[in-house]
């Protein structure tokens, strides 16, 4: 299991319409090449550095199962990051989305 935290009003969206266009905030998979995803022991620390602006409530975490993704995950160490993180190499499959955790 894999993690990817979204903006909801994006979530949401991406399950109106279909698919689900982002790898982090404001950026898109087109433009990224992958989309940002975390390990359980990751995303805390996601949240302090990228969202930490936003109220919990407008924040989902997104429970992804990898065996449902109809695009490669490639664990990795990339830029300066602390740590390796998962990387969808294309977009989140809305399927493959097993359970939706509120942070408040």
């Amino acid at each position: 299991m894999i993690l990817h935290l979204a903006v909801r009003t994006d979530w949401e969206a991406a399950k109106r319409d279909g698919a689900y266009p982002w790898s982090t905030r404001g950026i898109t998979v087109e433009r990224e090449g992958y989309t940002h995803c975390s390990f359980e022991h990751q995303w805390r620390g996601v949240r302090e550095r990228f969202y930490g602006d936003l109220s919990d409530d407008r924040l989902v975490l997104l429970e992804i199962d990898e065996t449902r993704l109809s695009s490669r995950v490639i664990v990795e160490r990339l830029g300066d990051a602390p740590d390796e993180f998962p990387h969808i190499y294309g977009t989140i499959d809305i399927d493959a989305v097993v359970a939706e955790r509120d942070l408040d």
